[in-house]
């Protein structure tokens, strides 16, 4: 992520590389090679690096079409390679294409027994929370894994299709893309490197390429009277998880000194008001790192303390833990297994990983502001793991526990074993030919030229804390509503309107109401946008149409024999 490190962060890529047998892969550059040092050209230009644009570009490569991927990122895979490894799968049966494929590549990775250094194969249950298989034998898939066999996986793929890759290529958003009559023509970088396309993918978390190039899209959560929808906006008094303080056990005051407002509020709670039911506002939810921790002694490096370590800055925490909500309540739930005794570390509980109302100016922000966005939540969350292992005033049940872990010693080795990719769970959201509402998501609406489809809970993470009308701290943001079946996803919500842009797809940020937006954007179902977006560019190139005239018929054709999933039996 961070520009001024990138030739450091190479070199040390590089020796990794090495080590696994790949590094004259890095950079790929075969039949795709460009003519002219600073000026390249491919039938279809990818911006990002997350899993959508490396399913986006493999599938526009097995098209036989040129593909290029302009990267931000110097690792590829986003977060299923920045510590995602615990995967919000839903239900499996909808997973195909390349992203039921990558699962697949996962599975033949840990067949290896070479593949288990710090645990023994036989000692890996195969069930995870809910007794969801981890696991699927009869269909050689696995649904779980470490950062490093993600990115692995990734650079194979990339690897085999001889795909020219462009890392820590920043796209300029104020004059980078050229459009003409609706079409975008090239677009252009940081460094003056300029893309020349026929046809564009914009698979990046905050959709700076749909933005730049003048596309319609929306920040924040819609009022719940623009969809018609029950779950979109402002939802004070719903706590459907247990990331709320109990209104009646959980009784925290937000003031430095407990029901004393004149002496001052506590770092992270909002002295505004929370907003009226149902409204909507430009807030976003939550983000965080997804931390791999090991408990292997060999294999951990203990929480550093960051340079702007300030204790004070988790008083909610220890007030969390006087109201006995740990007791009551398991700390270390989102502590998830992945294999070699490591794990995906989520958010868990009304204070934790979650840096809940600080990122509110992240989708619009300059590159640099955005590097600082990620540096505090960075120093946030290194400085509350530090915080409980080291102070004295936290619950010695809870210190004993923390200290048997730390930051695996063999992920993100180049960036301090910390992950690369902060988790962008909403940024901007495109506004397209067609919106994904709740009403798609819960089966009350049909869903016109299905191109995927989803399952899982439409989930959002809190978005800001506040004050009570009693004078106590409450969070509010934090969603979970199930759908009761799989659903699909149009075709329309991963185009703009054609008079926008003609040959841009937007598999990520894709066209979605903050709520749906909240069960599409995982990890499983972007890789089968990219894979589904790019298979839409290439016959739109085949057929000499926009995207958005493309038969359909041609496009299910396409993804049908590709093995994706459009409906649900």
């Amino acid at each position: 992520m961070r520009m001024s490190q990138s030739k450091y962060y190479i070199k040390r890529l590089s020796l990794v590389f090495i080590l696994m047998g790949i590094a004259p892969l890095l950079f790929a550059q075969q039949h795709n090679a460009p003519k002219k040092a600073g000026h390249y050209q491919a039938d279809v230009v990818i911006y990002g690096g997350a899993s959508a644009a490396v399913t986006a570009a493999v599938q526009a490569s097995r098209m036989g079409k040129s593909v290029i991927m302009v990267s931000p990122d110097i690792h590829l895979g986003g977060l299923t390679s920045g510590g995602l490894g615990y995967t919000d799968v839903g239900d499996k049966a909808v997973i195909g294409g390349l992203s039921r494929e990558f699962y697949q590549r996962v599975y033949t990775h840990y067949q290896d027994t070479a593949a288990w250094r710090w645990q023994d194969h036989a000692d890996f249950g195969e069930l995870r929370g809910q007794g969801t298989p981890a696991v699927d034998k009869d269909k050689a898939t696995m649904w779980i894994f470490e950062p490093h066999v993600a990115e692995q996986v990734y650079e194979e793929w990339i690897a085999e299709e001889a795909i020219t890759v462009l890392r820590d290529e920043w796209l300029d958003r104020k004059g980078g893309v050229i459009k003409e009559q609706g079409r975008i023509r090239s677009i252009e970088t940081l460094s003056g490197k300029v893309f020349r396309g026929q046809m564009f993918i914009d698979a990046t978390y905050e959709g700076d390429l749909m933005a730049a190039a003048g596309v319609d899209y929306h920040v924040g959560r819609e009022a719940n009277s623009v969809y018609d929808e029950n779950w979109n906006g402002v939802q004070t008094g719903v706590f459907h998880h247990s990331h709320h303080f109990d209104p009646e056990t959980d009784q925290v005051s937000p003031y430095f000194s407990p029901g004393e407002p004149s002496s001052g509020i506590i770092g992270g709670v909002s002295a505004a008001p929370p907003g009226r039911k149902g409204s909507g506002d430009q807030k976003i939810q939550a983000y965080c790192f997804r931390m791999c921790l090991s408990d292997h002694p060999d294999n951990q490096v203990p929480f550093p303390k960051p340079d702007s370590y300030e204790p004070s800055q988790y008083l909610l925490l220890l007030r969390m833990f006087e109201t006995g909500w740990h007791e009551r309540n398991n700390f270390f739930a989102k502590y998830d297994a992945i294999p070699n005794r490591k794990t995906d570390t989520n958010n868990h509980g009304p204070v934790s990983t979650d840096y809940i109302g600080m990122n509110y100016d992240y989708p619009e922000a300059s590159y640099q502001r955005r590097e600082q966005i990620i540096r505090e939540h960075e120093d946030y969350q290194k400085g509350l793991m530090y915080f409980l292992a080291n102070d004295p005033r936290v619950p010695a049940e809870i210190q004993e526990e923390v200290n048997r872990w730390g930051l695996a010693k063999d992920e993100f080795t180049d960036n301090g074993h910390w992950p690369h990719q902060l988790y962008i769970r909403e940024a901007r959201r495109m506004i397209g030919r067609y919106v994904m509402t709740e009403h798609e998501v819960l089966g009350k609406r049909e869903v016109p030229e299905p191109v995927g489809m989803g399952s899982y809970t439409m989930d959002s993470h809190n978005v800001q804390r506040y004050i009570t009308p009693e004078g106590y701290v409450q969070n509010e943001g934090d969603i979970g509503v199930h759908p009761d079946q799989p659903y699909q996803i149009a075709y329309g919500s991963l185009v703009p309107k054609e008079a926008q842009a003609e040959n841009l797809l937007v598999p990520v940020a894709l066209s979605a109401s903050h709520i749906a937006f909240g069960s599409i954007r995982m990890e499983p179902v972007f890789m089968i946008l990219g894979h589904s977006a790019a298979a839409a560019a290439a016959l739109a190139l085949e057929e000499e149409v926009s995207v958005q005239a493309l038969d359909y018929s041609l496009l299910r054709e396409q993804l049908l024999g590709d093995g994706q999933v459009l409906e649900y039996e």
